[in-house]
């Protein structure tokens, strides 16, 4: 099984900047994406950032110049920095992978994390 974990949310002020994380654990056969998306109060899931293996990086508008995601293929760990946050970025937000198992390899499935809180706020 794959497991998720993030961490580096909190409490921040406008203007201000957080680095999420997002730790993988547990063996796969291949990496289709990994993102991160977010999820406001009364509001649906969205994407805010996602990255394939080979790099190539897709933002939403409302992030982009301001966001940047990364992964770091050694520590088996996805990253967000967020720069100059504005109250609307207030959200969960959850990483995902889309991967292939070792016990299914013909099948892409979803994982997610349990998420972190971001509250920007004066």
């Amino acid at each position: 099984q794959v497991q998720l974990v993030e961490s580096g949310g909190g409490l921040v002020q406008p203007g201000g900047s957080l680095r999420l994380s997002c730790a993988r654990s547990g063996r796969i056969f291949s990496i289709n994406t990994m993102g991160w998306y977010r999820q406001a109060p009364g509001k649906q899931r969205e994407l805010v950032a996602t990255i394939t293996t080979s790099g190539s990086t897709n933002y939403a508008d409302s992030v982009k110049g301001r966001f940047t995601i990364s992964r770091d293929n050694a520590k088996n760990t996805l990253y967000l920095q967020m720069t100059s946050l504005k109250p609307e970025d207030t959200a969960v937000y959850y990483c995902n992978y889309k991967v292939r198992l070792y016990s299914d390899i013909y099948r892409w499935a979803d994982y997610w994390g349990q998420g972190t809180q971001v509250t920007v706020s004066s």
